[in-house]
């Protein structure tokens, strides 16, 4: 990769609201001791939250992110007699692969340290192990949580893989898990006995055999065909939670279902209950002329699934949890997302749980990869409602659902998501936004094209579109892509 490449990475880093556990900014701060505990903490930090890289930059201002330049240059920089980048890889256990490369970017000399996620266990620097707390190193061992999780990602053991109940005769198992759900909904005659029926589950993981007749059941088989989650004491904390309030707020609880189904034998019956607590709407704009549900269900289906998938099983006490409110559905689940949500629609999505995934896949409980949150904002589009909004905290991730709204009633944010997400569909349908196609997805009449003109152009000084082609700039017949285009 050459160095127009890493200038563009920069800057996209630059972008981050703030500093994260995988990205630090200094602009001369040098201390070798430092940068050695920062690349155990960076390196850790890629680990534990499924990070391809952590990224070390100098020469960007850690507040504002402005791109300043920097005098250090660690080719040149020594500790005694040795270079820089030696002596630190000397003092980092277990050795991992990090690579600092000098750069221009905006004629401003720039130093970016490429650090690789640790494997086998944490990654120490001399002696002691750090991790990220927000924008701060610190010392893993002052933080327990995260150490645990850090090890279970070392090991190297995928939690499909793991062990959810042990020492069960066959009996036990079929009496624990939905097998002819299983067979009915991979479309396969159910089995004329037991060892049959066993054999097959082996072969997809779903339980492992101990000895000749002693079985263990997977956290996969587990998670997807329990008959009762709370047989399963590591994933009880992990059934689907339904939650309805009354009005906009969570003050008054109406009801709170705790599902103990397994993901994919009862999630037909979490839809189908999800879909009863939802509000009808008699006209939504002029698409419908009859009553309908209020969010479209492929809509909900999609959601939730990803939120079943790409859930972080790793943090504990907390699952997957569905919230509806008067004027919204919340869909949330423990962990960050892998990939950035301003690119979901244009990434193949990536899961920690890929075996979970797959199988879901398999089962037609999702979509295809790739093409469910585009099903989502299409869906959303159609029934003129306001785009879904994607919130990504340290400890979770919520997608928002809006039931209808005219433009009117829209603030400024709905309606530059909403023109955000439709020019990012129009991107990955091989097309193109125009004033025109922002104004049928609003229905906005032609006459009206300048308050559609005017959302483009608060999309646009958002930075999250910008014109096709940058020399015309008649907002009624110019084009538009996404900024990351």
């Amino acid at each position: 990769m050459d160095d127009q490449h890493f200038s563009k990475l920069v800057k996209e880093l630059a972008k981050l609201p703030k500093e994260t556990e995988w990205v630090e900014f200094k602009l001369n701060n040098s201390n070798p001791g430092g940068i050695g505990e920062d690349i155990s903490a960076l390196s850790n930090s890629a680990r534990l939250y499924d990070k391809e890289h952590a990224y070390l930059i100098f020469g960007v201002e850690d507040l504002r992110h402005e791109i300043k330049g920097t005098a250090f240059n660690p080719k040149s920089a020594k500790i005694g007699n040795e270079e820089l980048e030696n002596w630190l890889a000397t003092q980092l256990e277990p050795r991992i692969d990090f690579v600092i490369h000098n750069i221009l970017c905006d004629e401003k000399m720039i130093v970016l340290f490429v650090i690789d996620p640790t494997n086998n266990k944490p990654l120490s620097f001399r002696g002691v192990q750090y991790i990220r707390v927000g924008s701060y190193t610190k010392k893993l061992s002052d933080h327990t949580e995260k150490e645990r999780k850090l090890w279970k990602k070392c090991s190297g053991i995928k939690f499909e893989q793991e062990i959810a109940l042990d020492n069960l005769s066959d009996d036990d198992v079929l009496n624990l898990l939905d097998y002819p759900s299983y067979f009915e909904m991979s479309k396969l005659n159910l089995p004329p006995n037991k060892s049959a029926i066993l054999s097959k589950f082996e072969e997809e993981g779903l339980i492992a055999r101990k000895l000749t007749s002693v079985y263990q059941v997977t956290n996969l088989g587990a998670v997807l065909f329990a008959k009762d989650l709370n047989k399963f004491e590591s994933l009880s904390r992990k059934a689907i939670r339904v939650i309805q309030y009354k009005g906009k707020n969570k003050v008054e609880t109406i009801k709170e279902q705790i599902g103990i189904k397994g993901y994919a034998n009862g999630f037909d019956g979490l839809i189908s209950y999800i879909n009863d607590q939802l509000p009808s709407n008699e006209e939504i704009g002029k698409v419908f002329r009859k009553q309908v549900k209020m969010y479209p269900e492929l809509a909900i289906r999609e959601l939730v699934a990803n939120a079943l998938i790409h859930q972080d099983f790793s943090e504990s006490g907390t699952g997957p949890v569905i919230e509806i409110y008067e004027d919204r559905i919340e869909i949330s689940n423990p962990g960050q997302p892998l990939i950035d949500p301003l690119r979901f629609l244009d990434y193949s999505p990536k899961s920690r749980n890929e075996t979970l995934a797959s199988f879901m896949r398999r089962l037609n409980i999702c979509e295809e990869r790739g093409s469910g949150i585009d099903k989502v904002v299409f869906q959303t589009e159609v029934y003129q409602l306001p785009a879904p909004k994607f919130i990504k905290e340290t400890s979770y991730f919520k997608v928002v659902l809006y039931s209808y709204k005219s433009l009117r009633q829209m603030d400024k944010e709905d309606k530059i998501r909403a023109s955000y997400l439709h020019c990012c569909l129009k991107y990955v349908s091989n097309a193109t936004m125009t004033n025109q196609s922002l104004r049928e997805r609003f229905k906005v009449e032609e006459r009206n094209y300048s308050v559609i003109s005017r959302i483009i152009g608060d999309t646009i000084e958002a930075k999250l579109i910008k014109y096709k082609d940058p020399t015309n700039k008649s907002r009624k017949y110019s084009s538009y892509i996404p900024i990351w285009a």
